[in-house]
């Protein structure tokens, strides 16, 4: 029976986990135990801010939205309010994007707010 000698194996594993660690700094960039750790660290990091990312965003949404309302004379949970009771279903995203980009617009949905 022919020897099996595994050193390819270990080394493409290797070679994997330090290409995913290129650009961090000291040992943790070429010593395969180090950049491991490191990376187990970063990719926790990372999925944590892509769940951080969204409630960062919906609140950038609501404020928006409450300067927008604002300058209409509406607070932000009476504009809200009003567009739940007027049957108008529009995410945050799009009523932050009206705000900044069709301000006659949402002057409207504000008007229907209102009544």
């Amino acid at each position: 029976m022919t020897r099996v000698k595994r050193g390819t194996n270990a080394k493409r594993r290797h070679k994997k986990i330090l290409n995913r660690a290129e650009g961090f700094w000291g040992q943790r960039k070429n010593i395969v135990k180090r950049a491991q750790e490191t990376l187990l660290r970063a990719m926790a990091f990372s999925y944590k801010g892509r769940k951080l990312k969204k409630r960062d965003m919906r609140s950038l949404f609501i404020t928006r939205i409450g300067a927008a309302s604002k300058a209409n004379g509406l607070s932000y949970n009476e504009f809200i309010n009003g567009l739940k009771k007027s049957n108008i279903e529009l995410n945050r995203k799009m009523l932050s994007q009206l705000a900044i980009f069709e301000p006659e617009a949402f002057t409207k949905l504000a008007e229907m707010a209102k009544k």
